[in-house]
């Protein structure tokens, strides 16, 4: 009885072996690029890709909330791996009040959203 289950299990295994293989297309090949401007929401970004067989390259750019662009170019392939350079253009504005809100802080709530912004730290607190 166990030499019948044995025997079963490796039939089926040897069944699975044989159809486990990696299907190669051939080399992929692609570009494409996009870009948003809404001038009605300040939403501006765009993005950029290229892929030559097992090399990409590409980029995005983005308007950051505080004002600033972020500009992100980037390349991989099967030696170098994924690699990127992140820029950062302009100066970040942080106000202190905004909103369309009514009346003093507190009040004004079903009128509008009123925000009131700090100072954000970010970092490692483990010293």
């Amino acid at each position: 009885m166990n030499s019948l289950i044995l025997c079963t299990f490796a039939l089926f295994a040897v069944a699975l072996a044989g159809h486990h293989h990696l299907e190669d297309n051939g080399p992929a090949f692609y570009k494409f690029e996009y870009g948003v401007h809404d001038p009605h929401t300040g939403d501006k970004k765009s993005q950029y890709e290229h892929r030559d067989g097992k090399h990409v390259k590409g980029g995005y750019t983005l308007k950051e909330a505080d004002g600033t662009t972020r500009i992100v170019e980037y390349h991989a392939g099967p030696h170098g791996g994924f690699n990127a350079v992140v820029k950062r253009i302009g100066h970040a504005q942080h106000p202190a009040h905004y909103g369309h809100g009514h009346g003093e802080h507190g009040q004004g709530y079903g009128h509008g959203g009123t925000s009131y912004v700090g100072t954000t730290h970010f970092g490692y607190g483990g010293h």
